[in-house]
């Protein structure tokens, strides 16, 4: 149960897969990142030549991969639902002709949105390099990225025989008991996945970027409380903002008199002060120390170093 003031909210029931299938195309940068494009079914299904449409793609430009997004509900049988349908949609993108597709329409979205567009800037990629970039995502094996309501041993099990990564996001809904109509959902936070199944062991036993936090680099030491981060955002056509943010022993950052407990919470504050709509925005990479380093980079040299330390101690 969720209470709100003297609400209470109960869990309850999707109504069909078309529900849990739109709140994962509304909310897409909550699943996939905020550096993610989604590429809807209804984009594919207007070209030729595709043969199994899942629900969507999402390529995350920062961590350089790809999903095919497959929105489920648990009480759908695996052997003769779920499972035949990923595996059609896996030979299907394994086709050179719809890697090319998929990258076409991608390239389209480009041109059409400038939100898009401004989530390549944020990577510094320029627009002449936009095209290959793509294209070295869409060389990689795509994880098969399902958010279901439930996850059950049958689905792990399964996904453990796959060639290709699986992520599994657990999505809830909520219904107000007083007011049935009125819906709440509950994803998991960050774009972390309830379940990660690698098939690559080495994996299994690192640490996944999205596991560490703010707090983690500052009992490593590789940043310090009270240290000063710097934001700058310059909305398309207007000027630029510039943004500090303090790092506190808690791990969180605060800015403007408010504290955030993720990086991308407050550099999305930050960007929405700036005049932006955009609903997610990769803090990571925004926010940077005042000699220059990213926390993406930080985090990478963190990273890296417990990597060092798992090798030494099987050694």
């Amino acid at each position: 149960m969720i209470i709100i003031e003297d609400k209470r909210y109960i869990e309850a029931h999707f109504s069909n897969e078309q529900e849990i299938e739109d709140l994962v195309i509304n909310n897409s940068e909550y699943f996939f990142g905020p550096s993610s494009i989604f590429i809807p079914k209804k984009l594919i299904k207007t070209k030729d030549g595709f043969g199994t449409i899942p629900d969507g793609f999402a390529i995350d430009i920062t961590s350089r991969i790809w999903y095919i997004v497959e929105a489920e509900l648990n009480h759908h049988s695996l052997w003769d639902h779920i499972a035949p349908q990923v595996t059609r949609q896996i030979l299907a993108v394994n086709q050179p002709v719809t890697r090319q597709l998929l990258t076409e329409i991608l390239i389209q979205m480009i041109t059409e949105d400038d939100s898009i567009k401004e989530k390549f800037d944020d990577e510094d990629i320029e627009e002449i390099d936009i095209r290959r970039v793509i294209n070295e995502i869409f060389q990689t094996p795509p994880i098969i990225g399902m958010p279901i309501d439930e996850v059950s041993n049958d689905l792990k099990e399964w996904a453990e025989t796959l060639r290709n990564d699986v992520r599994l996001w657990i999505v809830k809904k909520y219904t107000q008991f007083e007011n049935p109509e009125i819906i709440a959902y509950n994803i998991p936070e960050e774009f972390r996945p309830t379940v990660e199944i690698t098939q690559n062991e080495s994996k299994d036993s690192s640490i996944k970027s999205y596991d560490v936090t703010l707090l983690d680099l500052v009992e490593d030491g590789f940043l310090h409380a009270n240290q000063t981060l710097l934001l700058k955002y310059q909305p398309r056509g207007g000027n630029q903002h510039n943004y500090e943010g303090i790092v506190r022993s808690d791990g969180t950052i605060e800015v403007m008199g408010s504290k955030f407990s993720t990086p991308s919470y407050s550099a999305l504050f930050c960007i929405q002060n700036a005049g932006s709509n955009r609903r997610s925005v990769n803090g990571w990479t925004k926010w940077k120390t005042e000699e220059g380093s990213s926390l993406f980079q930080i985090r990478a040299d963190y990273l890296n170093k417990k990597k060092r330390e798992s090798m030494e101690r099987k050694d």
